[in-house]
């Protein structure tokens, strides 16, 4: 029998989504083993004028229980 769990987080960058969730995901690696997968659920920008400054993305990353 196999158990996952699901956690959530949100994690941010300057350069772009793609490195935002690959920010996100190792800093939940540094932490959590066993991990299966993210779902970005969710993305947001901040902005400075019209200028888009910082990409936030929510991550529901997936692991298993040992």
């Amino acid at each position: 029998m196999t158990v996952a769990k699901t956690i959530e987080v949100i994690a941010s960058s300057t350069k772009g989504i793609e490195d935002a969730v690959r920010t996100g995901i190792a800093k939940v690696a540094s932490t959590v083993e066993g991990i299966q997968g993210a779902w970005v659920k969710d993305t947001k920008v901040t902005v400075s004028g019209s200028d888009v400054w910082e990409w936030r993305v929510t991550l529901a990353v997936t692991f298993l229980v040992k």
